[in-house]
């Protein structure tokens, strides 16, 4: 009777390892929406802060050349995507930006400084936080950025 036992342990351990892989896409699917939503609320919840803090580290980069990020205005729409290699939820959202030349640099006097430049500020979800490296996307709406990396990107659901 107890020989009968043994050849069950093996049985039973596969028989898991199964239902495990067979579960494993629809949980880890879940799990996906389940942050992306999460990343959604929070990025509402922080996006004042995040706007400072993309505009701060914009003028830290010191890029471009010769000139200082003056001011940002922020469009409402928000563009949610995952990098499809790695799982990592980004937020788009479109941005005009002012410059100011950097006193007795080289742009100083010229005129199409002031001008608003349009571009797309990224933003990045990792560990349960947005952060931001205030990184621009110039001449490009979040829907273009969409399309023209869109082999590395797939929208989410808003």
């Amino acid at each position: 009777m107890a020989a009968l036992g043994w050849w069950l342990i093996p049985l039973l351990g596969g028989a898991g390892v199964a239902a495990v892989l067979l579960a494993w896409k629809p949980l880890r699917n879940w799990f996906r929406e389940v942050q992306a939503e999460r990343a959604r609320e929070l990025f509402v919840l922080q996006r004042e802060r995040l706007e400072a803090k993309f505009l701060e580290a914009a003028n830290a980069s010191g890029k471009p050349r010769g000139l200082r990020w003056a001011d940002c205005d922020w469009a409402s729409e928000v563009r949610y995507v995952r990098d499809r290699q790695s799982g990592q939820i980004y937020a788009l959202v479109e941005v005009a930006v002012r410059f100011e030349a950097e006193p007795e640099g080289p742009m100083e006097n010229w005129p199409a400084v002031r001008a608003l430049r349009q571009a797309t500020g990224v933003f990045f979800f990792a560990r349960g936080q947005w952060y931001t490296q205030g990184r621009a996307l110039f001449n490009m709406t979040p829907e273009q950025a969409l399309h023209h990396f869109g082999a590395q990107y797939e929208s989410l659901p808003t």
